[in-house]
């Protein structure tokens, strides 16, 4: 008979029954389920549920102590998809009655004065710890740039992870440290981990294959809260002209920097921002100046010499009367601009090689050159038949075949 993924499951899972504590038991079948997880082409949490519920059927007439501890384990660890009767006998580990029976202790959330990132920790105590295990912590990065759980993982001892947190916040004024709702924490950390469920490649690096589900399982124990919308800010109509009032856009301007750049770069920043999860135009970091001016201008923008002249100073007037207006601290503020200096050479040559513009707008730039309109359907149809190599970057030394307009 050919071996099946649940035999290769418990063949993996010789060696469950002789750790020492049910901790010890929880992140081993977590780590086994983990590469379930990874796997998965999206949907990923729903792909683990329906993999332990088929497990559960398979392995119901099993009788071996590694079956009954792993059924119990994994039953521990997805509950939702289906439950094993608690079972002792003497061969079977004492720790197995503590498996998932934990209390929560504390739950914190601490992040960057930018709103870049925010993480949630939470410790919880075994209620036999001699057989349970220490007391440990599950700690979850949400990223609010590209608006997913970057990471997250089980660690131990609790104190030890509070202490460091608690150290490194103390110790740098542009990062926040306070207590949180446990409800709240469950509520936010749900609504991201539904997205990143969804992703069809997880990010790089970190345990959240292999501590996702004894992580999840510690946040259902958790109070429920509200459903959480994610936070999208609603475009203020006024920004752009009360920006332009500012000493800083004025001196842009007296300065010789052409109008019509100036508001074409304001509709760049606009038009980023709402590309972002949260939408907010007035939310800069270095972070977020890095994926305007190193990525998002490149493949969404089409920029004329005076637009990248232009582009940076203008980057750098806006982040700065927008952090201002939120109420950041002069350290963070005066980060963001200089993250904005120490990138504008690189904008720069990444304009000129084109080597990140995407296809659409090197067509749309030779389109203009070439004096199609683009709006006229017949016209471009015409030209992209006679130009099927029209998405390719054009060799020049801007990488647009000269100075191209675009729409305003």
């Amino acid at each position: 008979m050919a071996k099946t993924p649940y035999d290769a499951v418990l063949e993996a899972a010789g060696d469950l029954p002789g750790v020492d504590t049910a901790l010890a038991a929880e992140m081993f079948g977590a780590a086994l389920l983990g590469s379930v997880y990874a796997v998965a082409e999206g949907e990923r949490a729903e792909v683990v549920r329906d993999f332990v519920a088929g497990f559960l059927q398979y392995t119901a007439r099993r009788r071996t102590p590694v079956a009954r501890v792993v059924r119990s384990v994994f039953a521990s660890l997805v509950p939702e998809a289906g439950q094993v009767r608690p079972s002792a006998a003497p061969d079977l580990p004492p720790w197995l009655s503590q498996v998932g029976r934990v209390r929560l202790v504390g739950s914190w959330a601490y992040g960057d004065v930018y709103g870049d990132q925010t993480s949630y920790l939470a410790s919880f105590a075994y209620e036999q710890p001699e057989l349970g295990g220490s007391e440990h912590a599950v700690v979850v990065l949400v990223d609010h740039n590209i608006g997913i759980v970057k990471d997250m993982f089980v660690g131990e001892p609790a104190d030890r992870l509070i202490t460091e947190v608690q150290r490194a916040t103390g110790a740098d004024d542009l990062v926040w440290l306070s207590e949180v709702d446990p409800a709240t924490m469950r509520a936010q950390v749900e609504a991201y981990l539904a997205i990143t469920d969804g992703l069809s490649e997880l990010p790089d690096g970190g345990a959240m294959a292999t501590d996702r589900m004894l992580a999840g399982a510690r946040l259902a124990l958790l109070p429920p809260g509200e459903t959480v919308e994610l936070p999208r800010a609603e475009p203020d109509p006024g920004l752009v002209e009360e920006f332009l009032t500012t000493p800083a856009a004025a001196g842009l301007l007296s300065a010789g920097a052409p109008e019509a750049s100036v508001r074409y770069a304001i509709r760049l920043i606009l038009d980023f921002a709402q590309d972002a999860p949260d939408a907010d135009p007035l939310r800069w970091s270095p972070a977020v100046v890095g994926l305007f001016l190193l990525d998002w201008v490149h493949r969404r923008a089409l920029l004329d010499a005076d637009d990248v002249a232009v582009l940076p100073d203008v980057l750098r007037a806006w982040a700065v009367w927008a952090s201002h207006r939120r109420g950041l601290p002069a350290a963070a503020i005066a980060g963001t601009e200089e993250a904005i200096d120490v990138m504008a050479p690189e904008f720069t040559r990444l304009y000129r090689s084109g080597e990140r513009r995407d296809p659409a707008v090197n067509a749309v730039a030779r389109l203009l050159a070439d004096g199609i309109n683009p709006e006229d359907e017949a016209a471009v149809r015409d030209w992209l038949a006679a130009h099927p190599d029209a998405a390719e970057p054009p060799d020049s030394q801007n990488g647009l075949g000269g100075r191209v307009p675009r729409p305003r």
